[in-house]
């Protein structure tokens, strides 16, 4: 007897501190899944890295572990769809595929002066090419820095044997047995080397940062061929047909396909993104204009706001002072916290994101007493969450003009209702939870299963959204603005420029 298996979708979600592979059904449901955390590597006071070696093989294991726990289930994948960190980058050898260094991290702050004096003369002209600020947070200087400091890639590069890429592209490259070395627009869109006018490397910003156009990956868009799995590298080979930096493909996940729908991810850090159809949108207000995807020929565009801590301010808590022993515990501990008081925490341990972009920001808890105890800087810390999603809708109202009255919201702090019950008093908007929250990954599915023909368009794809829990505000607006207001004094009290 022939068991007939159901056709589903294999999708890699490459993070900041582990790689996971899910299998997905074609509604969108999760049949199989493994996760595997990752080194942290910190050479130096606010640098950070990882082993791009031990990220490859934790990518082979977790797809071995979801394909063979999916097949125990009737399930197998016919498509596959990468989603990763964004503006992390390796350098690797084009022959051997061999990383050249450890992967340079996005919250990776090394190359601060150098952005800052490249701010004094060429910010508009990135900012107009690119939509981004001209910050460490991208990742053209990190390119530049490397080239500058590590000789084997200074040497690979004059044999013109060099690849630069963004986790996606490294393990698209690594997958394909070093066939391809591409990437997707979304991706391309966060190096500050990327036109998103004309969708192009830029060849002004190229000479600019000294990075070779031959060193740089193909663009694609975001649902494409990008070329098959080796064989014998995991239990099937598959087409690779969906890849998305990480946010966008949460947009996608959270099918915000309609211009004016926005959502916000709560993983290492917090991004919130805004719809803004096929036009780009210039921000007046600290934001960053993005691509949000790309399938055929169009091209949309997004507001996003980047938080750089949120779910790792919940980490910091656990590994480095020992607070906490999981994150479910902040929950608790969150909730038993007395109101009354004016603790604030203010993460800024690798500067501050949207929309003060000050790399030299440091972190801080201010207006502790003796009566201060573990439960208020748990709950100050889940705190900064909601204050700093605060600050991004603001400056997402101030460029658009438009009242945003709700929040789609997933990742993996999305779990906790007392911090999504923060946010809507905070915010005093509803927050609206999916029942799929891993709609990071669910995303890059989509986008596979698009170009693979398993659903006809982004409205049939819409159609399997469901909500999960709805979260409204119970806080008075003379509180919720009292409390803003002690947000603001906390913050500009670690700004270096304030």
């Amino acid at each position: 007897m022939v068991i007939r298996m159901k056709q589903a979708i294999l999708s890699l979600d490459q993070g900041t501190t582990s790689t996971r592979a899910i299998v997905f059904s074609l509604e969108g449901e999760i049949i199989s899944s493994s996760q595997i955390e990752h080194k942290q590597i910190y050479p130096q006071h606010s640098w950070v890295e990882h082993d791009a070696e031990e990220i490859w093989q934790n990518t082979l294991r977790v797809c071995k572990r979801a394909l063979e726990e999916a097949s125990t289930q009737g399930y197998m994948p016919v498509t596959m769809g990468i989603t990763n960190q964004r503006e992390t980058i390796i350098a690797w050898d084009k022959t051997t595929g061999t990383p050249l260094h450890n992967a340079i991290v996005w919250q990776d702050k090394r190359t601060a002066g150098n952005c800052e004096e490249l701010r004094k003369h060429h910010d508009h002209t990135i900012q107009c090419k690119t939509g981004l600020p001209t910050d460490p947070y991208f990742s053209a200087s990190k390119m530049q820095w490397l080239i500058e400091h590590i000789p084997a890639i200074q040497e690979a590069l004059d044999a013109e044997n060099i690849a630069f890429g963004t986790i996606d592209s490294f393990l698209l490259f690594k997958l394909t047995g070093g066939e391809v070395h591409a990437t997707d627009i979304t991706n391309a869109s966060r190096t500050m080397l990327f036109n998103i006018h004309k969708c192009a490397w830029d060849a002004e910003l190229m000479h600019l940062f000294e990075i070779p156009h031959h060193t740089l990956p193909k663009v694609l868009a975001s649902a494409a061929n990008f070329g098959i799995t080796a064989a014998n590298l995991l239990p099937v080979q598959l087409p690779i047909e969906g890849i998305a930096g990480d946010q966008q493909a949460a947009t996608i996940g959270q099918c915000c396909f309609a211009e004016g729908m926005i959502k916000s991810t709560y993983g290492t850090g917090c991004f919130a993104v805004l719809n803004t159809g096929k036009t780009p949108v210039t921000s007046e207000n600290g934001l960053i204009t993005t691509i949000l995807y790309q399938i055929n020929d169009e091209v949309y565009y997004g507001l996003e706001g980047s938080i750089f801590i949120a779910g790792a301010i919940v980490q910091w808590l656990r590994d480095q002072l020992g607070l906490i022993v999981s994150a479910q515990e902040t929950e608790q501990l969150a909730a038993s916290a007395s109101d009354d008081d004016d603790v604030y925490f203010v993460p800024a341990f690798t500067g501050l994101g949207a929309p003060y972009w000050d790399a030299e920001a440091k972190a801080a808890i201010s207006g502790m007493t003796l009566d201060t105890n573990k439960d208020h800087i748990v709950r100050a810390a889940l705190d900064a969450v909601a204050y700093q999603t605060n600050d991004l809708i603001q400056a997402m109202e101030k460029d658009t003009g438009q009242k945003i009255d709700h929040l789609r919201v997933d990742g993996g702090m999305v779990a906790n209702n007392w911090l999504l019950s923060r946010i809507a008093d905070i915010l005093g908007i509803e927050i609206i939870r999916p029942h799929i929250i891993e709609t990071t990954a669910l995303g890059a599915a989509y986008l596979a299963g698009l170009h693979h023909g398993l659903y006809d368009s982004l409205e049939e794809v819409a159609q399997k959204w469901r909500c999960d829990q709805t979260f409204t505000s119970k806080m008075d607006s003379e509180t919720r603005a009292d409390k803003q207001a002690g947000w603001q004094k906390a913050t500009q009290k670690v700004q270096k420029n304030a």
